[in-house]
């Protein structure tokens, strides 16, 4: 076990304190950036002389026993979206490819010993505006560590969940940065020809670029996203890190089946 402490820098983000006054003005500041941006980067999150040490034992579990997650897909990840054609241009595919590891595989690591940290979800949900964020009751979706490895990708889509948090633990030699169009949907108007318009390459998408150890959350119900193809010998590997506002909530088979190449 990894002493809080020793994995985070609570000095700059005093997660371990909450209700204090620095405590409150990080959330403050992590709020303001999520209005202005849709999302916002804790960089050094993970203190540096730590992240090598976190990351070496999922380098091992990702070339021991990761499952390659490769599919055709949409941006919608669905075949068929009501009144849609079938040949409209937002529907058009393209591959996602990377190496999974679940929570299940690596209990003993940093990462997993951060996610099960109830003072990281506490922060979390004072951040989002939530009385309370759960972990799931589903180790193998929980947590996920995913590897992109050179022509690997994630390609375009829009986050099933509100916001999504991540922490990248290890920079690809070329390549794998994060695009994202802000807003190109809401909950009222899907934009699908704006959707289009993105996908074909008529609307210019934000870029931003971390450097490893940095805690990313960012608000992906209706922002699409991508992550472009790896180039070079190293690897990204960044863990994704999945709350809930009620407790119990877990994948279903398919999902498991879909993602992870298995169900339990």
């Amino acid at each position: 076990m990894v002493a809080m402490h020793e994995l985070v820098d609570l000095g700059r983000y005093p997660l371990d304190r909450p209700g204090s006054k620095p405590w409150a003005d990080l959330v403050a500041e992590c709020q303001e950036k999520l209005r202005q941006n849709g999302l916002f980067n804790l960089d050094g999150f993970i203190r540096k002389e730590a992240i090598e040490s976190a990351t070496k034992p999922l380098r091992a579990a990702i070339k021991r026993e990761a499952f390659t997650h490769a599919r055709r897909h949409n941006i919608y990840f669905k075949r068929e979206i009501d009144g849609l054609a079938a040949d409209h241009p937002a529907l058009k595919e393209f591959d996602t490819s990377n190496c999974t590891i679940c929570a299940d595989q690596i209990e003993d690591t940093a990462v997993v010993q951060l996610y099960d940290w109830p003072r990281f979800a506490e922060f979390l949900a004072a951040v989002m505006g939530k009385e309370a964020l759960y972990t799931m009751d589903d180790r193998l979706a929980c947590l996920n560590v995913m590897a992109y490895s050179a022509g690997q990708a994630l390609n375009w889509h829009f986050d099933r969940s509100e916001f999504t948090t991540t922490l990248l633990l290890q920079a690809p030699t070329g390549g794998g940065d994060f695009e994202y169009d802000r807003d190109l949907r809401s909950d009222d108007d899907p934009n699908y020809d704006g959707v289009a318009d993105l996908i074909e390459g008529r609307r210019t998408p934000s870029r931003i670029e971390v450097e490893p150890g940095t805690l990313n959350v960012f608000k992906g119900k209706n922002t699409a996203h991508r992550v472009t193809p790896i180039k070079g010998a190293q690897d990204r590997i960044i863990a994704v890190f999945s709350y809930y506002e009620r407790p119990g909530v877990t994948f279903s088979d398919e999902d498991r089946m879909g993602f992870f190449g298995r169900a339990s």
